[in-house]
């Protein structure tokens, strides 16, 4: 996943599956969607669906979703929407981060610290034009903004909640990374304000590595470089003095990079390679993804299994026609399924937008958020995220209840965290990346599941 198509904005869900009935056998919509089995899944006790909401009949435009059910007692545990920032939740939330299976060669296997465990996982591809979703009318491409991408997915979920109402009562959360921290607040937002009736039941949101404010989040990329080693004490002063990272992409947006900051940017380049992965500066990278998309992947080895060229193997996996069938998926306007979108022009001065009001907004209509942050990840730092919820606390006047300290998983620290009042957390998870569940499944279950519950995490080994 390159830089710019990260910035582009993410993907995710559903389109309207058109349901065929007669008067002597009506079809219910759970078995009109309902997955039978993905190609080379193992066997499992649980029940998948996938298929299309529409959200503009005009238009034709559809997003696509799969829905994951609970290991356990489904009809008992939460919904949780996932939305990726930037590219396909299906592709990176379902299949490379915490969904069940992980597609290895020609099979899958079972991903022992899926999300599903906790809850019924709802993965979206939003907006239409990523994965699997579409718009028949190319010239929505054209300029895609965080506006129509809200209100479509707030179209989605109306339509999704009326195929499927028994998860109407249950627990509902948002959950997502990246440029999700513009897309699930902004989701919850227009539901907070059209939930008259009750039709959701919104309990709180989840927000990994997250764009929230732009100068805060990517100045803070600088310190982190230098901090880790990976430029010179120069190249830092440069970064920070020069050219810093706001400027440099401010300007990308207006077509009008200065001589200048381009010179500062491939000092950093350089410095850093392209052999060091930024969404993650301490994990190898896939070697065939620098050179080309191959069958012949070469993977290092880790002990906690760590398969970083995941992406390469969910890229041929979802590119199988018989794949496709199975999901009842299809592709409209593109030839090949990509996990970042070749067709969408975003409206990217939407990044400069700060979305930290809106937390704002959401903590006062009593909806819960949760912040957390992968250590590793030099595309949208720790410390950014930090200060940016320590300064929401501070603005909406809420005492500190959990001073900073550890948290444990599994005998170890997993991270750091801090609460305020009963309603704001923070949390960093040691050792992982931009997309924590990829780098670091256990922990991230840990903080999934505390997360659901309103609990602290963890105190004790």
């Amino acid at each position: 996943m390159n830089f710019l198509s990260w910035v582009a904005i993410a993907a995710v869900v559903a389109v309207l599956i058109q349901i065929s009935s007669s008067s002597e056998n009506q079809e219910t919509p759970s078995e009109a969607v309902k997955i039978i089995e993905l190609p080379g899944q193992p066997k499992v006790n649980f029940q998948q669906f996938s298929g299309y909401i529409t959200v503009d009949e005009k238009q034709d435009r559809a997003l696509f979703y799969y829905l994951v059910e609970s290991e356990i007692e489904p009809a008992s545990k939460p919904l949780v929407l996932w939305l990726n920032g930037g590219c396909s939740s299906i592709g990176a939330g379902a299949f490379s981060e915490h969904g069940p299976f992980r597609p290895s060669g020609d099979i899958l296997v079972r991903n022992e610290y899926s999300w599903n465990k906790e809850a019924n996982m709802l993965y979206l591809e939003t907006p239409a034009g990523v994965g699997f979703s579409y718009s028949a009318n190319s010239s929505y491409y054209k300029v895609v903004d965080d506006e129509m991408t809200a209100r479509d997915n707030f179209v989605f979920l109306q339509r999704w909640f009326a195929k499927f109402p028994e998860y109407k009562n249950r627990g509902f959360f948002i959950a997502g990374e990246s440029y999700a921290g513009h897309y699930v607040p902004q989701l919850a937002l227009l539901i907070v304000q059209s939930n008259k009736d009750k039709q959701f039941n919104l309990k709180g949101i989840a927000l990994g590595n997250p764009l929230l404010e732009f100068t805060t989040d990517f100045n803070s990329r600088a310190m982190f470089l230098w901090s880790h080693g990976l430029i010179t004490d120069s190249t830092y002063v440069a970064f920070t003095s020069v050219c810093n990272f706001t400027r440099y992409v401010s300007e990308s947006f207006r077509f009008s990079v200065s001589s200048v900051c381009v010179g500062v940017m491939d000092q950093v380049s350089r410095e850093v390679s392209q052999y060091v992965d930024q969404y993650d500066v301490t994990l190898d990278v896939c070697l065939s993804s620098l050179q080309a998309q191959s069958k012949a992947l070469t993977r290092p080895q880790y002990e906690h299994k760590i398969d970083v060229c995941v992406r390469d193997e969910t890229y041929i996996y979802l590119n199988r026609k018989h794949v496709q069938k199975a999901l009842h998926a299809r592709l409209v306007g593109v030839t090949n399924w990509s996990i970042c979108s070749k067709v969408i022009h975003y409206k990217l001065l939407n990044l400069e937008i700060p979305t930290v009001p809106i937390l704002c907004s959401l903590i006062q209509s009593g909806i819960r958020v949760m912040v957390y942050s992968g250590d590793q990840d030099s595309i949208i730092p720790l410390t950014g995220s930090r200060t940016l919820v320590h300064g929401l606390a501070k603005e909406l006047g809420l005492n500190t209840t959990v001073t900073y300290r550890v948290w444990f998983a599994q005998k170890q620290v997993g991270g750091w965290t801090q609460v305020y009042g009963d309603i704001l957390s923070f949390a960093t998870i040691r050792g992982a990346s931009h997309e924590v569940p990829f780098s670091q499944p256990e922990r991230s279950l840990v903080l999934f599941n505390a997360f659901l519950e309103g609990k602290t995490l963890p105190t004790a080994l």
